[in-house]
């Protein structure tokens, strides 16, 4: 089953409770996602590091081919 972008961004909240985040729904389909995530934690980090904070944020759902979010463009950094 698909995720929807509250689900999405709950779930990067959750980790994230200071950032700004902007999830985008790509292709209209509920599965193709765009997430923009802007938090003072990624300062010093490389944008690696960022993103596996991130992905590890969203705890499995983009795992595998069960995975219920198919497809995430992730843009991390901090705020400028």
């Amino acid at each position: 089953m698909a995720m929807e972008a509250q689900d999405i961004e709950a779930l990067i909240r959750a980790a994230f409770p200071h950032a700004k985040i902007t999830i985008t729904d790509l292709a209209g389909d509920g599965n193709h996602y765009a997430a923009e995530v802007i938090d003072e934690s990624f300062r010093g980090q490389n944008r690696v590091q960022q993103q596996r904070a991130v992905y590890a944020a969203l705890q499995g759902h983009m795992d595998g081919p069960n995975g219920a979010l198919h497809a995430l463009a992730l843009t991390t950094k901090a705020p400028d």
